[in-house]
């Protein structure tokens, strides 16, 4: 079974997706792992493709991945995003995302209005909004809950055409958008951002053969030193690729979605 290679999370674009496929043929020829560039479109849902056999490195969110029932997809390597919010580290956050337009200039300005979200199983666009809301309110604040709306292009295209007053984007995506499609994001802004979280990082399906994870970690760790790779690398605002931190992941996400669950903070609301 050819293993598979999908960054169906930060396939944003067509222009995204090409460049991440081109990173995945360099990657290809480094390791010398016969992976398939295959591509999982939304709406498709995406815990199908994480439960595909033949993962050979596919982009998986943290939260998902630690409430999975074990065995868990095996960890490759986690991005560094590029732009300088991110420190350097490899993390995200979201983004709280109105109309340019919009009268709100600080978050419980928009209480009175419709939230967007993307899927349950979403970090940045379920669990870490409402852990983050929990710094006003106890319970959900805004009027209604808009979704899901799938994917952070989604969020985007909602709060642009009045469909939802304010969504959270998965800040990562959201620069990509920026770099690649700067129209699905023209006319919003930020008006708050969460705590940083883990970012996505790849992964092989849990049965995958312990060669081929062994030859992609040591291609992914050093792919900021090949020339080629490093060139499509800044396309997708990759700096390097580093180790999978598991026990962040396990901690971070879990520990938020424990917190909201606590305090009675439900997105979409119970």
């Amino acid at each position: 079974m050819e293993p598979i290679a999908c960054s169906r999370m930060y396939d944003v674009a067509p222009p995204a997706r090409e460049a991440w496929h081109a990173l995945f043929t360099r990657i290809i020829a480094l390791s010398g792992v016969a992976l398939r560039p295959f591509i999982h479109s939304a709406p498709a849902p995406i815990d199908q493709l994480w439960a595909r056999p033949d993962m050979g490195c596919v982009f998986m969110c943290g939260w998902p991945w630690a409430m999975h029932a074990q065995p868990r997809p095996i960890p490759l390597a986690a991005p560094v995003p590029t732009p300088p919010r991110y420190g350097g580290r490899p993390v995200y956050m979201s983004d709280f995302v109105v109309r340019e337009d919009a009268p709100y200039r600080i978050l419980p300005d928009a209480f009175a209005g419709r939230m967007g979200w993307t899927v349950e199983h979403s970090h940045s666009g379920c669990n870490a909004p409402r852990h983050h809301l929990l710094r006003y309110a106890r319970h959900f604040p805004f009027t209604a809950a808009v979704g899901p709306l799938v994917t952070p292009m989604g969020v985007a295209r909602a709060v642009r055409e009045g469909l939802a007053d304010i969504g959270p984007m998965d800040s990562f995506a959201h620069d990509l958008l920026r770099r690649h499609a700067p129209d699905v994001v023209r006319g919003l802004r930020i008006l708050e951002t969460t705590d940083a979280a883990p970012v996505p990082f790849l992964v092989a399906a849990p049965g995958a053969d312990a060669r081929m994870v062994a030859a992609l970690r040591e291609t992914l760790f050093a792919l900021h030193e090949d020339a080629a790779a490093r060139a499509i690398m800044a396309q997708v605002l990759v700096a390097r690729f580093v180790p999978v931190m598991t026990d962040d992941y396990l901690r971070v996400g879990p520990g938020w979605a424990a917190e909201a669950r606590a305090a009675g903070m439900a997105l979409p609301p119970a």
